[in-house]
């Protein structure tokens, strides 16, 4: 979260000499840029675009260990909170997961956030890049991280729980269908890959449209202040959680996952029936990050970014590799 920016989910390190991405405050006055007297800065070069310098960065590398640490609790908590509830008599299991999701999550945000811009989820960075607020490769270290962490995280619930609540649980990784004893043997049980594919994307966008937009819009974020919006990004994940798992309720699927990085972790650990349909909790993401991306440039152009684009939105960087 940069000193001079009401954005959310940029990067307090950016600021430093070592950082890349600085972000132009929203004023209802045009400010004039530092780069060109008050032009737009539409000169930089592909690299810089991109923001190769990034992986050069000590205090990129120094800002990801952030993201891994908290990806690493995420998974830990999260996927015990699925065990847990899920291995309970409560009748509504789902509700249950869904409102711990949404407090650990808006509780981590607020932990990270100070240290890398808090995403902890490779949609948010890979949004944040196609939008332009982080570079694209600040990006590709933070999922690393995010995927590093992820692992770490399934490794260490893999230590504490039973063999047995493995097997039972999947150390609470994403599933899309599971294997189950049927009257004439075993039997594939779950949702269909299409079903969960659209589910993932709409799921992903919505995340993106109803929050992390909150976070990305320099107005919004100043108005309504960082611990409001982390706790809408918290409140609305947690309602697409119970959604997924209700209005589904397929056995064997176990909801949206709309955060590639907890899923990958607990499918690199297990292993087995969770690499079935993995894809798709990549996939969908993806598209729905893009689709999201499409809206933020058809939507009026000052709606969050006053008068200037954003340094390393995706657009201007397709245009600086034609210039190349």
């Amino acid at each position: 979260m940069a000193s001079n920016s009401n954005v959310v989910f940029g990067d307090k390190e950016s600021q430093l000499s070592g950082g890349t991405n600085r972000v132009q405050p929203c004023s209802s006055t045009p400010r004039k840029s530092t780069i060109d007297e008050g032009k737009k800065p539409n000169f930089l070069s592909f690299s810089e675009r991109l923001g190769v310098p990034d992986f050069f960065s000590l205090d990129v590398w120094r800002a990801s260990i952030g993201e891994l640490l908290g990806t690493a609790v995420l998974v830990f908590m999260l996927d015990t909170i699925v065990i847990s509830t899920l291995e309970s008599d409560t009748k509504m299991p789902n509700l249950i997961l869904s409102i711990l999701a949404a407090v650990i999550i808006t509780i981590l945000l607020l932990a990270v956030v100070p240290v890398s811009g808090g995403h902890i989820n490779p949609v948010i960075s890979f949004s944040a890049a196609l939008v332009g607020i982080i570079s694209m490769s600040r990006a590709i270290i933070y999922i690393m991280a995010q995927c590093v962490g992820a692992i770490l995280g399934a490794l260490a619930l893999k230590a504490v729980v039973s063999s047995a609540i493995e097997g039972t649980f999947s150390l609470g990784g994403c599933t899309v269908t599971v294997i189950a004893p049927g009257p004439n043997g075993p039997v594939t049980v779950g949702l269909e890959t299409a079903q969960a594919l659209w589910l993932e994307i709409f799921c992903t966008f919505v995340f993106l449209f109803a929050s992390i937009w909150m976070a990305y819009d320099q107005r919004q974020a100043k108005a309504l202040g960082h611990v409001t919006v982390l706790s809408i990004v918290g409140v609305v994940l947690g309602l697409l959680v119970f959604i997924s798992t209700t209005v589904t309720a397929k056995k064997g699927y176990a909801g949206a996952g709309i955060n590639p990085a907890r899923c990958f972790g607990p499918a690199i650990v297990r292993g087995g029936h969770l690499w079935d349909g993995h894809w798709i909790f990549w996939v969908g993401p993806t598209i729905g990050c893009v689709a999201f991306y499409v809206y933020t440039k058809i939507i009026p152009t000052k709606h969050f970014n006053a008068e200037y684009e954003y340094k390393h939105d995706f657009v201007g960087v397709v245009k600086a590799l034609s210039n190349v």
